[in-house]
C-alpha cells in the first residue's frame, strides 16, 4: 500500500465542458440498444453544454453513460452530485449511478429515481469507501425506459475534498499473489467424465474440503493463492484417481499450502453459540485417517487474522465475500466453472449464512444433489435456472438472481398483460390496471378470476414455478409469482376468467414492458405527503414516502388524535425506527436482537446485543395500529418489530415476507449475482423473524368483494380497532 498526493493536475471533463467531449475517451456507455447519448449545445445548467441520454423509441432496459474515476482514494465516503433535467420519463426512471469494484459500493438511485418532465435539480450518491479493497470508481447517469435526461456539472468529492484538491490523497492498494494468477482466465480445461453415484459422492467431498480450506487455512486467507485456480489444478488427478490415489492426491494437496504454525488464540466454540460449525463430514467420510488428521490441525490452526475472501462490515456485522470474481465475461461457464459456482455458493451458506439451519433440506446432501445439475447444465439457461434452484433451497426472500439471468429474463419474456393481478381468497384476481386505456381490448375487470392460463389451472403452474421463485415463505412467492403469470414471450396468452359468476375464455393481450405504465407500481410520489388526517381524528403515516423532515411535523400534528396509523405495506423511504419510535415510548425500549458470524471459527454464529428505542419528549399517548403484508419485506419488517415493541400496539394485516437483515451480495461464474440476508434478526426473547414474518396481531387480509368496491379492508379494520 501507498499514498500520494493528488497534484490536481489532471482535469476531469465532469462537466461536458471539454471540446468534441462526444468523441473523448474518458467517457464510455453500456446498456440496451435503442438510446443514444450526445452533447446539447443548447440546454445546460452549467457552461455552454451537457450531456443528453435519449431513448429513441426502440431503447430496452437502460442506457448507462460511465467515467472511470483516475485513482483510488484515501477516505470514508465518496459523493456524487450533479444536475438532472428530465423529459418525458416513464417505464423507467433516470438518476446518478455510482458503483466501487469489487462489490464494494453500488447505487443507481432506483428507489429514487426522476420520473416525468422536471426542470434542472440537484442529485447526490453517498457511499462508503474501502481503499485497501477497491479496485475502481465507476460513475455517471442513466435512464432507464423511456423519455430523455439531461445530466450536467457532475463533482466528485472525498470526504469533503474535491478531486482537484491538492490536499487530497490516492491510495495505491496492495496487489495480493492470488490476483496475479490469470492461468484459467480462457477457461478451466476440466472435462468431467460420466457422473456415477461413487463420482458424485467423490466431488461432493473435494467440495466441502476446498470451501474448509478456503475459509480456514491461514496462507490461503492471507490471499496467497486464487482459490479457485486451485481447484482446476487439483480436478484432473482427483478425477482419474481411485480410492487409495485419492487421499494421497488429497494429502499432496493439502501439504502443497506449507505448513501451519501453532494456534495460540484460536478459541473453542461458544458454549451458547446459535448455530455451531459442522465438520462431523471428516469423521463420517472414508478419507483416510492422514487426510482426516491434516483437515484437523488445519482446524486446529486456523486463520486468526484479516482473511482475503471473507471479512464482516463494520457496525452490522454482515458477511462481505471479498474478492470473488464472477467471470461475467463467460455468459455460460464450463463445467469446471460450473462446480466452482456451485462450491462456492454451498461453502459461502455453509459458513456464513445466519439461518443454514432454517432451511428445509439438510444442507450437506444439497451439494450432491446439485452436481449432476450443475454439471450436466447444457446451456446458458439450464445453468441459470439451476442457480435459481440452489438459490432457493436457502428460503431467503431476499435471495434471487438478481443479475447475469438474462436467457431466464428471455424465456419469461417481455411481454405483459395490462392488467395487475394477485392472489386474492386463494384465487388469482384481477386488482388494478398498469394502462386503463387499454381495459377494452383487455375485457378483464377488477375482481375477475383468473382460472386457467394457456390451458392450465393457476394452482397446478404455481406448483411447477415454485422452485424458481426463491422465497422465505408462501405469500412472498405468490406475491411474486403473480408478477410473472400474465408474462410471455409471445403477444397473446389463452386465459379462462371468471366475471360476475360465469365462465369466459380470451385471448389476453400482452403488450412490450416499455409500452406500458408498469413502473407506477413501485415508484412512488416523493412530492405527495406522507401524512394526513383520518375522519378528523385518527392520523395516518405511510412510510413508502416518509422523510426525515415529516416527522417533528407529524409529531406536532397528531399530538392530539386519538390513534395513528403507521402504513408499512411498503418499503419506507427513510429509516423511522427510532426517530418516529421515540414518539411512542415512554422508557429505553428493547425489539431486537441480533446473531453474527465468526470469520475466526467459520460456521459459529452468537447472538450479539440489539438495540433499543430511546424515548425523547413527550410521549404519544393515542392508540397506535401498524398496517403489513406480503410487501412488507427486510427494512420494512425491522421498522414493523420496533413499533410492535410499544405498548399496546397492534400489528394488523397478514403475514410479512420473512426476510430482515441487512444483505450480503453473492457473485457467482458467468455474471450471476444473487444475495442472502447476512445477520440473524430475532425478538429480545430469542423468536426468529426468518422465514417467519411478522405475524399480525389482527390478520385481515383483502377480500374479492373488497377489491370490487375498492375498498382497504385492512386500513378500514385500523379505523375500527382506533374508534373502539
Amino acid at each position: 500500500m501507498s499514498c500520494a498526493q493528488n497534484t490536481g493536475s489532471r482535469k476531469l471533463d465532469l462537466d461536458f465542458e471539454q471540446p468534441k467531449h462526444d468523441n473523448t475517451r474518458s467517457w464510455s456507455d453500456f446498456g440496451g440498444s435503442g438510446y443514444k447519448i450526445y452533447i446539447d449545445s443548447t440546454t445546460a445548467k452549467h457552461g455552454k453544454f451537457s450531456a443528453v441520454i435519449e431513448n429513441t423509441g426502440k431503447g430496452k432496459d437502460f442506457k448507462a453513460l460511465a467515467f472511470t474515476l483516475p485513482d483510488n482514494y484515501k477516505g470514508k465516503k465518496i459523493r456524487l452530485s450533479g444536475y438532472i433535467k428530465t423529459e418525458k420519463v416513464t417505464a423507467g426512471y433516470a438518476g446518478l449511478w455510482m458503483r466501487i469494484d469489487p462489490n464494494i459500493g453500488f447505487d443507481n438511485m432506483k428507489d429514487r429515481g426522476i420520473t416525468g418532465t422536471t426542470d434542472w435539480k440537484k442529485y447526490e450518491i453517498t457511499l462508503q469507501l474501502n481503499p485497501k479493497e477497491t479496485d475502481k470508481i465507476v460513475l455517471g447517469g442513466l435512464l432507464v425506459g423511456n423519455g430523455k435526461m439531461w445530466l450536467d456539472k457532475l463533482e466528485v468529492s472525498i470526504d469533503g475534498k474535491k478531486l482537484e484538491d491538492p490536499k487530497l490523497k490516492t491510495y495505491q492498494r496492495k496487489k495480493f499473489p492470488a490476483e496475479k494468477d490469470h492461468e484459467f482466465d480462457k477457461g478451466s480445461t476440466i472435462v468431467i467424465p460420466d457422473l456415477s453415484p461413487e463420482r458424485i459422492d467423490n466431488l461432493a467431498l473435494l467440495g466441502k474440503i476446498w470451501g474448509f480450506l478456503k475459509y480456514h487455512h491461514p496462507n490461503i486467507a492471507a490471499g496467497n493463492y486464487n482459490w479457485d485456480y486451485e481447484l482446476f489444478r487439483i480436478l484432473p488427478d482427483y478425477l482419474k484417481a481411485d480410492k487409495q490415489q485419492r487421499n494421497k492426491v488429497l494429502l499432496n494437496w493439502i501439504n502443497k499450502y506449507g505448513t501451519i504454525p501453532p494456534c495460540k488464540t484460536c478459541k473453542q466454540t461458544a458454549a451458547d453459540a446459535v448455530l455451531q460449525p459442522d465438520l462431523s463430514w471428516i469423521a463420517k467420510s472414508d478419507l483416510s485417517v492422514e487426510v482426516k488428521a491434516a483437515l484437523k490441525k488445519v482446524y486446529e490452526c486456523r486463520n486468526q487474522k484479516d482473511h482475503y475472501y471473507i471479512s464482516l462490515r463494520p457496525g452490522v456485522k454482515n458477511p462481505e465475500f471479498t474478492h470473488e470474481n464472477a467471470y461475467q465475461e463467460m455468459t455460460y461457464p464450463d463445467s469446471g466453472f460450473r462446480l466452482l459456482s456451485l462450491y462456492r455458493y454451498w461453502n459461502m451458506i455453509e459458513y456464513f449464512y445466519p439461518n443454514k439451519h432454517l432451511t428445509d433440506k439438510d444442507w450437506g446432501q444439497i451439494l450432491t444433489e446439485y452436481i449432476p445439475k450443475f454439471i450436466e447444465a447444457e446451456n446458458e439457461l439450464t445453468y441459470e435456472l439451476a442457480a435459481l434452484q440452489l438459490i432457493g433451497e436457502v428460503h431467503d426472500t431476499h435471495a434471487n438472481l438478481w443479475g447475469g439471468g438474462d436467457k431466464l429474463a428471455e424465456a419469461r419474456g417481455n411481454n405483459y398483460a395490462v392488467c395487475r393481478a394477485e392472489f386474492i381468497e386463494d384465487k388469482f384476481v384481477v386488482v388494478d390496471y398498469y394502462n386503463p386505456e387499454l381495459l377494452e381490448e383487455s375485457k378483464l375487470k377488477i375482481g375477475d378470476i383468473i382460472t386457467h392460463i394457456q390451458g392450465k389451472p393457476i394452482n397446478t403452474l404455481v406448483d411447477s414455478l415454485e422452485a424458481y421463485y426463491p422465497h422465505s415463505n408462501k405469500a412472498a412467492m405468490l406475491r411474486d409469482i403473480s408478477i410473472d403469470l400474465l408474462r410471455s414471450p409471445k403477444n397473446q396468452l389463452s386465459i379462462q376468467y371468471i366475471s360476475e359468476g360465469k365462465a369466459y375464455q380470451h385471448k389476453l393481450p400482452l403488450y412490450e414492458s416499455d409500452k406500458l405504465d408498469m413502473y407506477h407500481w413501485y415508484k412512488v410520489n416523493k412530492e405527495e405527503k406522507s401524512f394526513k388526517r383520518i375522519n378528523g381524528d385518527i392520523g395516518y403515516i405511510s412510510l413508502a414516502n416518509i422523510k426525515k423532515e415529516d416527522i417533528p411535523e407529524i409529531k406536532k400534528s397528531f399530538r392530539d388524535t386519538k390513534g395513528i396509523i403507521i402504513d408499512i405495506r411498503n418499503y419506507p423511504s427513510t429509516f423511522v425506527p427510532f426517530r418516529l419510535g421515540s414518539y411512542f415510548v415512554s422508557k429505553p425500549t428493547h425489539f431486537v436482537k441480533f446473531t453474527q458470524g465468526n470469520i475466526h471459527n467459520p460456521g459459529e454464529f452468537t447472538f450479539r446485543k440489539g438495540t433499543r428505542i430511546k424515548s425523547r419528549g413527550k410521549t404519544y399517548k393515542g392508540k397506535l395500529v401498524v398496517l403489513v403484508n406480503e410487501k412488507t419485506q427486510s427494512q420494512a419488517e425491522y421498522t414493523a418489530m420496533a413499533f410492535r415493541a410499544v405498548e399496546d400496539a397492534k400489528i394488523v394485516g397478514s403475514t410479512t415476507a420473512g426476510a430482515d437483515g441487512n444483505i450480503s451480495p453473492i457473485l457467482l461464474p458467468g455474471g450471476l449475482r444473487t444475495m442472502i440476508s447476512g445477520i440473524g434478526v430475532y425478538y429480545p426473547d430469542a423468536t426468529p423473524t426468518q422465514r417467519v414474518g411478522i405475524v399480525p396481531d389482527r390478520i385481515i387480509t383483502p377480500t374479492i368483494e373488497g377489491i370490487k368496491k375498492g375498498k382497504d379492508e385492512v386500513l378500514e379494520k385500523a379505523i375500527e380497532l382506533i374508534n373502539r
